[in-house]
């Protein structure tokens, strides 16, 4: 393939992309504009709300205003000021992440890789560009800067993730690779691998949290099956109606996933101002009648805290898989000194990235009560580093214990 060839197809398959994660609320609502409205309403209200939703997803502000006397507005004591929402829906960040993935992995194999890439982020771009200007409004506004450049950053990071991939498993060299390989060897002894099980087992660490926590979502929703149903027929929408507000949850479910993980790691998350949901027990006020949340555990759990085992458990796990990188690494070095960073390293590593995921489920989800909902992600941070550093520890003594 000839440079425009490669270029041409990284950029429809951008492209192609973006059409997809925007088809997702659209096409939905369009039918909901057809059949239940019966196209009295203009359909540009339907778009906007699309592209609102998918810009929102990759992690741009949404200004909004309700008219002071908007139906919506009832009951808010500032309804009619502007308001803010930042809480990104992230089923369209991991969305696009994944795409950009199998992009990044496409333009690793052509013999034009850095072209590819570069016109795959350059076409997202030009997407988002056009999406932020048609979906503002004086009513709903998103901010030109982070609706143009968020979302290509979003993507590029699935396409980095993608080219980096393939070129591991296949064994080519690529600009990131030796940039890290330089960067690792200008480290002194033992430092560089004692950096590589750091990151390798702070991910694995954070990972297994949010797996654990995936699975406590799911066995929420089954177990409060009815309540969610109850709470989907006093809402009495109509069957397209509920499919419309059953996408909406789907699209905010990864941000479920990681408030869980917070609930695990002790400081839970809010759901509006003054509100907590954690270990230590549920106070909630009013709150949004969205029917999945209906599995929230209410007032204090007996055994609650044995949540907390999560996190220590996969720390450990983490340190007893390292421990063999990190003997290998230490050359016959002491590894009670060295072994003690390296639990210290995956406890950063897990930290920072679960720290980093609650920070993006979080924000404001509209005016009063709801400028503060999702985990605070210092909190989150802070007690994940500490409880899988002290666990990856002791995983790392344990293998000793076990080969000695």
């Amino acid at each position: 393939m000839n440079r425009i060839t490669v270029a041409l197809l990284a950029a429809f398959d951008a492209a192609l992309s973006a059409l997809i994660g925007l088809a997702i609320p659209l096409v939905p609502l369009t039918i909901l504009w057809a059949v239940q409205y019966d196209t009295a309403v203009d359909w540009s209200v339907f778009w906007r709300v699309a592209a609102d939703a998918w810009l929102l997803g990759h992690g741009a502000d949404l200004q909004a205003a309700f008219a002071p006397d908007s139906p919506l507005a009832l009951g808010l004591p500032d309804g009619g000021q502007p308001f803010a929402i930042t809480l990104a829906p992230l089923a369209f960040a991991l969305l696009a992440i994944l795409l950009g993935a199998r992009t990044g992995r496409r333009a690793q194999e052509s013999p034009y890789r850095l072209l590819g890439i570069g016109s795959a982020i350059a076409t997202y771009l030009l997407v988002a560009l056009l999406v932020t200007l048609g979906a503002t409004t004086d009513v709903a506004r998103i901010d030109v800067v982070q609706g143009t450049l968020l979302p290509p950053l979003v993507f590029g990071l699935g396409v980095v993730i993608g080219a980096a991939t393939h070129s591991a498993r296949s064994g080519e060299r690529d600009p990131i690779g030796e940039f890290a390989d330089r960067t690792l060897h200008r480290l002194p002894e033992p430092a560089a691998p004692l950096v590589l099980a750091s990151l390798r087992g702070g991910t694995l660490a954070a990972a297994g949290v949010i797996g654990v926590a995936g699975v406590l979502v799911a066995v929420l929703l089954v177990a409060d099956y009815a309540a969610v149903v109850a709470l989907y027929e006093g809402l009495g929408g109509e069957a397209l109606g509920g499919l419309a507000l059953t996408l909406g949850q789907l699209a905010i479910l990864p941000n479920l996933v990681i408030w869980a993980a917070s609930w695990l790691i002790g400081p839970g998350f809010a759901l509006g101002t003054g509100s907590s949901v954690a270990p230590a027990g549920t106070l909630l006020g009013p709150i949004p009648s969205i029917p999945v949340l209906a599995a929230l555990p209410q007032g204090e759990l007996a055994f609650a805290f044995l949540g907390l085992l999560v996190p220590l458990l996969a720390g450990f796990l983490a340190g007893w898989r390292m421990r063999a990188e990190v003997v290998d690494g230490l050359d016959g070095r002491s590894l009670l000194r060295w072994g003690a960073a390296a639990a210290g390293g995956i406890g950063v590593v897990g930290g920072l990235l679960l720290g980093l995921l609650a920070w993006f489920s979080a924000g404001a989800a509209g005016p009063g009560r709801l400028v503060q909902v999702g985990p605070d992600p210092l909190l989150v941070g802070a007690f994940a580093a500490l409880e899988l550093a002290l666990a990856a520890g002791l995983g790392l003594a344990a293998g000793r214990i076990r080969r000695g």
